[in-house]
């Protein structure tokens, strides 16, 4: 009775740690340095950064809270004038990302596979009818993913697209963004389908997109 009669009037003990509570006052992300490969020039306006390389250029906003210092040779980095602040330490991670991902989109760029695991399932690379209009690149991708009709897909410009395989679809692009987001396009003309299984993830470290039309 009395470890429950010291419960009742003192409420449940309490973990006793000397560890400093963190205050976040500062952005991981944001603080980290940027190495400068040697093939990319970045020229610094009021409002953006501009990158270019082998591979084209881009540029990245800036606020007007950010300032950009070189502390050491070919090595960026981004700082805010007040850490505290939550909505300029949240643009200061952000930013340096962007400006990461400009300097590799301009250099390597982003690759992103798409597999189709399914019977009957297959995938070709094909000139569009259409041409270049609506902004297409004159190339689309048609797709067998278990309809009554090949399902086709133009390829926009600023994607390219291989078909190495029949069930292997590899897209290339200088933005990550918009990789992605054509990646996701592909991949919604077979939604994935929960209760039959359709759809498995691979354990790659950017996402690949299985389509799948057997059970496990």
């Amino acid at each position: 009775m009395l470890p429950r009669l010291q419960f009742a009037l003192h409420g449940p003990l309490r973990a006793f740690s000397t560890t400093p509570v963190a205050r976040g006052t500062s952005s991981i992300i944001g603080r980290a340095p940027i190495t400068i490969p040697p093939s990319v020039v970045l020229t610094q306006s009021p409002t953006s950064l501009a990158v270019q390389g082998p591979l084209g250029e881009t540029s990245v906003p800036l606020e007007p809270y950010m300032t950009l210092s070189y502390p050491v040779q070919d090595t960026l980095a981004l700082n805010v004038e007040d850490s505290a602040n939550k909505i300029q330490r949240q643009m200061w991670g952000l930013t340096r990302t962007l400006i990461s991902n400009a300097i590799v989109g301009m250099t390597e760029g982003f690759s992103k596979p798409i597999y189709l695991v399914g019977v009957g399932f297959r995938a070709a690379l094909e000139e569009d009818p259409r041409g270049q209009l609506e902004g297409g690149s004159g190339m689309r991708l048609g797709l067998k993913v278990g309809f009554s009709h090949t399902v086709y897909e133009p390829v926009p410009p600023h994607i390219k697209a291989e078909v190495p395989t029949p069930t292997k679809i590899t897209l290339f692009c200088t933005d990550k963004q918009k990789l992605g987001l054509f990646a996701a396009k592909v991949r919604q003309l077979r939604p994935p389908e929960p209760y039959k299984g359709k759809v498995s993830w691979s354990l790659a470290l950017s996402p690949v997109i299985f389509l799948s039309d057997s059970r496990d």
